[in-house]
This record gives C-alpha cells, sequence and structure tokens, in this order.
C-alpha cells in the first residue's frame, strides 16, 4: 500500500498566531498595489481593471490639447462657447476590504498548510502593502455559520485589529472531522458582503471557492459594478490531481476508507474535474475585468503575490 502524502505536524501549517502574521511585514515591500501594475496569473495575459485611489471632481478649466474628451463639462462648454474640462484628484486613501473564508473546507491540507493558514498569510501580506501605500483597510471574515466585519480604518490600527480578529476567530476552535453542514451557501454570504463594501473599494475575497454556481457569480458581478474586485483561489495540490497511482487509506476520524488511484481514466476525470471547475472562476474574472490569482497551499503566499501584482520598478 502506497504512503499517502501528509501536511507537516507543525502548529504553523493547521494555525496561525499574532507574532507570525506581524512578522511578514518585512516581505510586504515586494510586490505593489499601485494601479497599473495588476496582472492577472495563469489567465491569459488579461489586464485586470483595478484602478487604485478613487477621484474626487476638483474643478473646471478651459480644455488643453490632450486632455481626454470623456471629461469635457458638455453644460460649462454650451455656456462658455469654448471647451472645457473637469479636473479630478486623487482621494487621499481608499478602502481595502479583505475577505477571507474561513469555513470547514478551508481547514483541510495534504501539502504545505492549511488552505485557511495560506489564506491569512495573503490577507495579511494584503494589509501591510495596504498600509504602506495610504489605504484604509477592512475585512469581511465569514465561515459556514457566522461572519465578522471590520470597518476600514487607516493606520497600523486597521492592520492589528484584522490580525487579532483571524487569530481570535472561532473557526480555529472547531471540532474536527466533522461534515461541512453550512446554514448558508456562499451566494448568500456574499450578498451579505455587497451590502458591508463601500462603492469604490478594492474587495480582495481569499477562497477555496466551494459552492461556487450561477448565484455566486451573480453576486459577485454586482460587486464588480462599483468595486475593483479580485479573486484569490486557494487550493490544495491533491484537489488538483491525484496522487501516484496506488492504494490509499482515508479516514474522517470514525471511517476508514481505501481508495485506489491506479485507473488511469479515473485520474484524468478528476483533474478534468478541477481544472474544469478552475476554469470557470478563471473565465468569469475574464468577463468582468477582474483579477484572478491561484494559490496552492504549498506555494509561497508571497511568490503568488509577486506574480499577480509586480514591484514598481525602482526610480
Amino acid at each position: 500500500m502506497a504512503t499517502p502524502p501528509v501536511i507537516s505536524e507543525s502548529s504553523a501549517a493547521v494555525s496561525i498566531d499574532l507574532a507570525s502574521l506581524i512578522a511578514l511585514r518585512r516581505e510586504s515591500s515586494d510586490f505593489s498595489l499601485r494601479p497599473r501594475q495588476v496582472r492577472s496569473l495563469q489567465t491569459g495575459g488579461y489586464l485586470s481593471r483595478i484602478r487604485g485611489r478613487g477621484m474626487e471632481f476638483a474643478e473646471v478649466r478651459a480644455y488643453q490639447p490632450g486632455d481626454d474628451i470623456r471629461s469635457i463639462d458638455w453644460r460649462v462648454t454650451a455656456r462658455s462657447g469654448k471647451a472645457h474640462t473637469k479636473q479630478f484628484q486623487e482621494e487621499r486613501d481608499r478602502p481595502v476590504l479583505l475577505a477571507v473564508d474561513y469555513r470547514r473546507p478551508m481547514f483541510f491540507a495534504t501539502r504545505g498548510c492549511f488552505k485557511a493558514v495560506q489564506a491569512s498569510k495573503l490577507a495579511t501580506l494584503l494589509a501591510w502593502r495596504s498600509l504602506a501605500q495610504g489605504d484604509r483597510i477592512g475585512a469581511f471574515l465569514f465561515s459556514e455559520d457566522r461572519h465578522c466585519e471590520l470597518r476600514p480604518q487607516l493606520g497600523k490600527r486597521g492592520v492589528l485589529s484584522l490580525l487579532r480578529q483571524m487569530v481570535a476567530d472561532p473557526a480555529w476552535q472547531r471540532a474536527q472531522h466533522q461534515p461541512f453542514e453550512p446554514q448558508q451557501r456562499l451566494a448568500q454570504t456574499l450578498m451579505r458582503l455587497r451590502r458591508v463594501a463601500r462603492p469604490g473599494s478594492l474587495i480582495l475575497l481569499i477562497s477555496d471557492f466551494a459552492q461556487w454556481d450561477q448565484q455566486v457569480e451573480k453576486q459577485l458581478k454586482l460587486l464588480s459594478r462599483h468595486n475593483d474586485l479580485g479573486l484569490l483561489f486557494c487550493y490544495d495540490p491533491l484537489e488538483a490531481e491525484l496522487p501516484l497511482a496506488g492504494s490509499y487509506r482515508v479516514s474522517d476520524g470514525q471511517r476508514d476508507l481505501t481508495i485506489s488511484t491506479q485507473d488511469d481514466s479515473g485520474r484524468r476525470n478528476y483533474r478534468q474535474r478541477f481544472s474544469s471547475n478552475r476554469q470557470q472562476i478563471e473565465q468569469f474574472c475574464q468577463r468582468n475585468r477582474c483579477l484572478f490569482l491561484a494559490c496552492a497551499s504549498d506555494q509561497s503566499p508571497l511568490d503568488c503575490l509577486q506574480q499577480a501584482f509586480p514591484a514598481r520598478p525602482r526610480a
């Protein structure tokens, strides 16, 4: 009987702590969330429409060669008889809302760490980066039976509030080996997220997207109308590909089951189901000009973010 892949017994693979999340601040300078620097990962190279900070109206002035004709103020132009354009200035800060999935399927791994641990590290790096760029950091932490909302805050206090809330989330204390029986589906959770999100926010949803369906797509599309949206897809390598051909014993803590991975057609079908699901999510992002980023549980979260958010070249 072949030996199944197992995750490390280290507590860092199955849990998070405040000190290690704070320490990630040192790594957060190696990528950028600035506009026009965002690129999708493994999605055919399409550009995200993430714009960065919002724009506030400043004044109207006479049209100058090179001005964007879409900014022409037609009322002032008609009244004065000369072309005038609207001028805008950047808002001082932008709300960044990190939505982190702590539902039961996220507490699984055969390589690296739990998907929930990986999601927490991704959220932490993004929060520290947002702080450095002067943005306000808020959060929406959710599981199958509860959610926690953190209003966007400016400064280090907002990041630390997020880190403390992630570490203290009751999902980490759940009894193991219980079935996934959500009181509400992912689409219902996203409806609540829509009510929380302030228009003009950058929303980064970190999840394995279990329960992806048409209703989920509908809610995400509505979110993307008034916000910049990014989907960060966390998965375990075993979900993408069965282990080498052999017989494996698995257990839920109460029952044992032996599965065989020797059938080539079965392995292909398994691989295809994962690929189709991932492709469905990617295609949604392409249609709606959203960021897509895939990050396996055995990958470095910083490496994943650097591919999607390249660092700005130094002057």
